[in-house]
């Protein structure tokens, strides 16, 4: 693919841009020094942007080309959560960290464990979040965070950002998790950790710097948990082991984080399908399992990657990143399927292996100039994914009788074949996948950086080859084949008219490979359609007031839709939309001493435009909640050295689970709290005591795709940690 960019002056100026002034007696342009800030230039350093006071939220993150930022001084919103409240919350996976977002709500995949994030109203999966700016590096489905300092949530469509993702989701947000590292001081830590249930767990978190300078360092984490979750008679098993290296030179810094994950979970209470419900049913009792006992999810992944940043210059900064995995899954499903209005449900059955290879690599250069009082921060980047799936599927049909989502019925595993494909045993390859880009942009700052335009572009090939199921019936031979480029563009402005307050507008976009069309008697099969792009509109304000931040936007998303069959014209056609527009206020930080705040709120609107035949226009979008609220507070007692109290509240407003919207999920609300003691006994000891879902509310938390999620019950979790 040959990239090609509009030939512009503008362009020109991001790559060629020089000091000069214009002498009014002699129009000879003379160049002038080039002023650097070299502080402001290590944008792609290993160095992590400071935390808010209380240390629960981060003052920004990485932003993906642009690289290590601060909120102030980008017109995008990024909220990144540490390590600290990681081990407060005593969170365990990503799910429990992006609780506290007010513009993240969650789901499962469809029939398994996977998590979802549906951000401003969009799905996320978990195969499109990035480990230190890469993508197709992280395990599938549960991510532990054991081993994470940091987990980052971006705000809106990040095509220009981070390039497409892997499977095209993430087009309201993005989810970036920063690894550990070794700190100065070394890291000798111990946590043992019990549920309610009985659930077990050890973690192992150790670090040391070494050698002339404490250049060499190294951080390595060991976890596994073990036993019945809060959902009846389902257990689970973990098992984590990350190492991160990294080497600290006088211009040179290298890191490496290398890591093996294994999960399973067995008796799976899975999403619920609606089926020919007419109405949504209240949600059964919260740890009721009307799950059936064959059923289990099982993934298996080991993944690395290395990363190396130059100082070219005290101007500029080159980058090298690479990473792989390989994912092994494996699993029997079984998605309970509504037969009316009581609750009555049909069991199917399937076993679908999955394996999956990833390669993944990113490079770039970024710098900082002055010519005469105008500032750049230039940013260039290359990244490329090669991903490779094998898969194999066998489907079967119901199992005689039915069972019922509050009063389950155990059913035999099913055994009737409804439709196969592959070799079980030995799955063949079904699918490749190359994306590859070029991204370029210009931060261009005025009057002392009070005022920063960013603008830039970034070329994107998609390629995506499907082939048929290798077994007794196919042959695995290539059945499409879908080559597509596009250019995204980005545009942002911020003005800051005081140090502690910063407005800013932006428009960019997102990206995801446009459909093939499929359908029968339609004159265009197979053809392949450009890319869709979302895009997003947002506006606000940010305030830093140094021991807490602000912020408030508003945003408008339009989504293309995947397209349909028009009957009348035996046509598949790309059309329709979906439009999210909303507005979003979060509070985080320490405003009073001993005091840590997390607080906000989102409300959305959401409609389809020009659907099929126009039944559904005017109509709100599947599982878009019209709010979600979040309240957390964090406190210190006055009087009582090294004790800390803390509270969540969650309330989410109603949701659609079907087009038409007919069927709709009621407003829910959560309660959480907790505890934890510091206290130096032979060495530093925190206990520490979270109640989940205190209430124990039985509630329906997502309709996501159609299918209804249902919350966690109440799961009071107990953990000491030793500081040796």
């Amino acid at each position: 693919m040959a990239l090609r960019f509009p030939s512009r002056p503008t362009l020109l100026a991001l790559c060629c841009s020089a000091s000069f002034a214009v002498n009014a007696a002699d129009p000879v342009i003379e160049l002038g020094a080039i002023d650097v800030n070299a502080a402001a230039v290590k944008a792609n350093s290993n160095t992590l942007p400071d935390a808010y006071a209380g240390g629960q939220v981060a003052r920004g993150g990485q932003m993906g080309v642009l690289g290590n930022q601060d909120n102030m001084d980008v017109p995008f919103t990024l909220t990144s959560y540490t390590s600290k409240l990681i081990e407060d919350q005593q969170a365990e996976d990503v799910g429990d960290v992006l609780l506290n977002d007010p513009s993240v709500r969650q789901s499962f995949g469809f029939g398994n464990q996977s998590q979802v994030f549906v951000i401003r109203g969009m799905p996320l999966n978990g195969d499109d979040i990035s480990y230190n700016g890469l993508y197709g590096v992280l395990p599938r489905q549960i991510l532990s965070i054991d081993a994470l300092e940091r987990v980052e949530v971006f705000k809106g469509p990040n095509a220009f950002i981070n390039g497409v993702t892997p499977t095209g989701s993430g087009l309201g947000g993005g989810v970036n998790l920063q690894p550990k590292r070794a700190g100065d001081t070394p890291t000798r830590r111990y946590t043992q950790d019990i549920s309610s249930d009985g659930r077990i767990g050890e973690h192992l978190d150790l670090g040391q710097r070494f050698g002339a300078d404490n250049r060499f360092g190294a951080r390595v984490n060991l976890s596994q948990r073990e036993g019945e979750t809060a959902i009846d008679d389902q257990d689970q098993r973990s098992k984590l082991f990350v190492a991160g290296l990294d080497y600290r030179g006088d211009n040179f810094r290298v890191s490496g984080d290398f890591g093996y994950q294994k999960e399973r979970i067995n008796h799976l209470r899975n999403t619920v399908q609606i089926g020919t419900a007419t109405r949504v049913p209240t949600a059964p009792s919260a740890s009721h399992n009307y799950g059936q006992d064959w059923t289990y999810s099982e993934t298996e992944d080991t993944f690395g990657m290395l990363r190396g940043d130059w100082d070219l210059s005290e101007n500029w900064t080159a980058y090298l990143a690479g990473g792989a995995k390989h994912s092994r899954e494996t699993g029997v499903y079984g998605t309970p399927t509504l037969v009316g209005n009581s609750g009555t449900a049909t069991i199917g059955g399937s076993e679908i292996p999955h394996n999956e290879d990833n390669t993944s690599f990113a490079a770039g250069l970024n710098g900082r100039m002055q010519t005469g009082p105008v500032s750049h921060q230039i940013a260039i980047g290359a990244s490329t994914i090669w991903t490779q799936q094998e898969n194999a599927y066998t489907f079967y049909r119901s199992t005689a009788g039915n069972t019922n989502i509050y009063d389950k019925v155990t059913l035999p595993k099913p055994t009737n074949v409804s439709f196969a494909g592959g070799e079980m045993g030995d799955p063949g390859v079904t699918g490749k996948t190359r994306n590859r880009s070029l991204a370029i942009s210009d931060t261009v700052g005025l009057f002392d950086d009070s005022l920063l335009l960013t603008y830039g572009l970034r070329r994107q090939q998609l390629r995506v080859e499907n082939y048929s199921y290798d077994g007794p019936v196919a042959d695995g031979s290539r059945t499409s084949l879908y080559d597509q480029s596009i250019t995204t563009p980005v545009y942002g402005i911020v003005y800051k008219p005081v140090q502690s307050v910063s407005l800013y507008a932006n428009r960019i976009e997102g990206l995801a490979a446009g459909p093939v069309a499929s359908g029968s008697n339609i004159t265009n099969l197979g053809q392949a359609f450009p890319p869709g792009r979302t895009k997003q509109l947002e506006a606000g304000i940010k305030l830093d007031r140094q021991s807490y931040g602000a912020n408030l936007a508003v945003f408008r998303i339009e989504k293309p839709s995947d397209g349909y069959v028009d009957s009348r014209q035996n046509l598949y056609v790309r059309d329709g939309e979906q439009v999210n527009k909303g507005l979003e206020l979060s509070l985080f930080g320490e405003p009073v001493e001993g005091l840590r705040l997390m607080a906000g709120g989102t409300r959305m609107t959401s409609e389809l435009k020009n659907t099929s035949g126009g039944t559904n226009d005017g109509n709100h979008a599947i599982g878009v909640p019209t709010f979600q609220l979040n309240a957390s507070v964090d406190w210190d007692v006055p009087g009582v050295e090294g004790l800390a109290l803390n509270a969540r509240a969650l309330r989410t407003g109603g949701q659609y689970a079907d087009a038409a919207n007919n069927l709709s999920l009621p407003t829910w609300n959560r309660f959480d709290a907790g505890a934890r003691y510091k206290l130096k006994a032979w060495k530093d000891l925190t206990l520490r005591v979270n109640v989940e879902n205190i209430t124990d509310k039985n509630y329906w938390a997502s309709a996501n795709g159609g299918y209804l999620t249902q919350g966690e019950p109440r799961l009071v979790k107990f953990s000491g940690t030793i500081d040796f």
